[in-house]
């Protein structure tokens, strides 16, 4: 007998309807909540009562720290995922870099820039915003996989704010993209484009804003496609367009006026006109205001990709 009441001594005792007790505290630490009308215990664990420990209460909005970690987890899975794709790798540079070779030997003898520049000179800044383009178009295209997967649905209902969410994938491409960049910089010098180290590390920063501002329009874009296919569909008709009609294929100056004012329209012209003072080359734009515009379209777009996360997509769990 006395064996018997030792084992049950860590159970918790229910309280009758209408005893008029609040809860009855277990030799086992465990509380037993009031009972409801219905005369069933309501929490027999006490985990939905004041006292039951913060740890175990699930919250939707973790301290910073927390929110940062899984930030940077997303941007490291997209780094990871990346580089353990090679093809990935190959298309994100050798095609760019195909085009900057072909073009710029088709068009040497023909084409003189600002300043004497050749079209391979000319058309360097434009390969290298070309390179984050694609990066910003492959990393945020993963979006629309993840959520076909499923894996975006376990990110969307974990205890963190959507916001760090759209950090954690707009920083892992951010980063992608200028690796890319800056390594066919580094390469430019052997097909007769030198690049000094100061201009270098100048246009790092460069391309670290216009990689966060064209990711961030990229998330936009595929935060509300279920289909890989209609989101290649919107990069032909709008993020192409937006690289040719920025000043890196041909000159901004001496086109027809409507072709011009598409192009000053263009937010990815000051971007292009921004890495063209970085890699000390004349651009058509001052750098003080290319590097406004470019500002604050990175904001813009951002802020709109944090506000579109907010919202339930087709399929997503709430």
């Amino acid at each position: 007998m006395m064996g018997d009441e030792g084992a049950r001594g860590g159970r918790s005792a229910s309280v009758p309807s209408g005893s008029g007790s609040g809860s009855a505290a277990a030799p086992g630490g465990a509380m037993a909540d009031k009972s409801g009308s219905d005369g069933g215990v309501v929490d027999r664990a006490g985990l939905g009562s004041a006292s039951a420990p913060s740890a175990l209460r699930r919250d939707k909005t973790p301290s910073g720290g927390g929110g940062v970690l899984a930030a940077w987890a997303l941007a490291e899975r997209e780094l990871v995922r990346f580089f353990r794709q090679p093809n990935r790798v190959i298309g994100a540079i050798g095609q760019p870099l195909i085009f900057w070779v072909l073009f710029g030997a088709a068009f040497q003898a023909s084409f003189r820039g600002p300043g004497g520049a050749s079209y391979a000179q000319f058309f360097l800044p434009g390969i290298a915003a070309l390179i984050v383009l694609f990066t910003a178009i492959f990393s945020t295209i993963s979006i629309i996989e993840d959520r076909n997967a499923g894996f975006l649905q376990g990110v969307l209902v974990a205890p963190v704010a959507r916001g760090w969410m759209v950090g954690g994938k707009v920083l892992g491409g951010t980063i992608l993209a200028v690796l890319q960049a800056a390594l066919f910089l580094a390469l430019a010098p052997l097909v007769g484009t030198p690049v000094s180290p100061a201009n270098w590390l100048a246009a790092l920063g460069v391309l670290g804003l216009l990689g966060f501002s064209l990711t961030s329009l990229g998330f936009c874009l595929a935060w509300r496609m279920d289909s890989t296919q209609g989101f290649h569909a919107i990069m032909s008709i709008l993020l192409m367009p937006m690289w040719l009609l920025s000043g890196s294929f041909f000159p901004a100056e001496g086109v027809t006026p409507w072709l011009g004012w598409l192009i000053r329209l263009n937010p990815m012209t000051y971007g292009v006109s921004a890495l063209r003072h970085a890699l000390g080359m004349p651009a058509p734009i001052g750098i003080g205001t290319s590097l406004a515009v470019s500002f604050t379209f990175g904001t813009v777009v951002f802020v709109l990709a944090m506000r579109l996360a907010r919202r339930a997509a087709k399929g997503d769990l709430k």
